[in-house]
């Protein structure tokens, strides 16, 4: 039922305390969601359980694997319609995040969004991850970088991992099995000075979705060369030959 209050419940499995005005805030976003969606391509979920869950819940899922409240600076990598974001931001207020994403029109909606929900200390940022991270006010200057993208993680890590400070950390949300993709992307990985930490499955509580979380650490600092100029990254993966 598309209730306010049941947003606490179907999210109780994180066991997270919200507030009522977070609660209130996550209802906003799913209502400007939802009603934007009618006429810009945002998201093919609209269900309003359906939008908790598979959006709000598995944006949040991190939390269960990284104490957030240590976390400052958070940059989320092809970000979409806010996810992951917007629903960390609103769990965690502290945070400082900076949503990008290389389509101007969701910048827009981005940027209404924030507004309206009266969301501080965030910046949207309309440009590509290529461009963005050679540029000094960006490039390793995060606690952490996440990406729910769905290039692959080989493609990904090319992306994120430049944005990380030494010591921080790549998050990047999977579906389905994951162990062929993360076994490619070790190569990568490393020429941008990360280490795969860890690798989190779980199933978005009260479905039967199968999602990972891929926690990739950052050791060293990323040579000058990466990120590679825009489409080169998707045209030739950094992958041992």
């Amino acid at each position: 039922m598309e209730n306010k209050e049941n947003i606490a419940e179907i999210l109780k499995p994180l066991e997270l305390d919200f507030t009522q005005e977070q609660i209130s805030r996550f209802y906003d976003y799913y209502l400007f969601l939802t009603e934007k969606n009618k006429v810009m391509n945002l998201t093919a979920i609209t269900d309003f359980t359906d939008v908790v869950r598979k959006h709000f819940m598995d944006s949040l899922m991190i939390s269960r694997y990284l104490d957030l409240h240590q976390t400052t600076t958070v940059i989320d990598v092809g970000t979409g319609a806010g996810f992951p974001g917007i629903p960390l931001k609103i769990a965690f207020p502290h945070l400082k995040i900076c949503l990008m994403d290389s389509l101007e029109k969701r910048i827009r909606f981005l940027k209404e969004a924030v507004t309206r929900l009266d969301l501080q200390n965030v910046e949207e940022i309309h440009s590509r991850a290529e461009d963005l991270a050679h540029h000094d006010r960006y490039r390793e200057k995060y606690d952490l970088c996440v990406s729910r993208a769905v290039s692959r993680l080989s493609v990904l890590s090319e992306y994120c991992i430049p944005f990380v400070r030494r010591n921080g950390l790549f998050v990047s949300y999977k579906s389905g099995n994951i162990i062929d993709e993360v076994g490619e992307a070790e190569y990568a990985v490393k020429q941008l000075g990360g280490k795969i930490k860890d690798i989190h499955e779980f199933h978005i509580p009260g479905t039967d979705i199968a999602r990972s979380l891929v926690f990739i650490e950052k050791k060293t600092c990323t040579n000058k060369c990466y990120p590679r100029k825009a489409g080169i990254p998707q045209k030739v993966p950094l992958i041992m030959k």
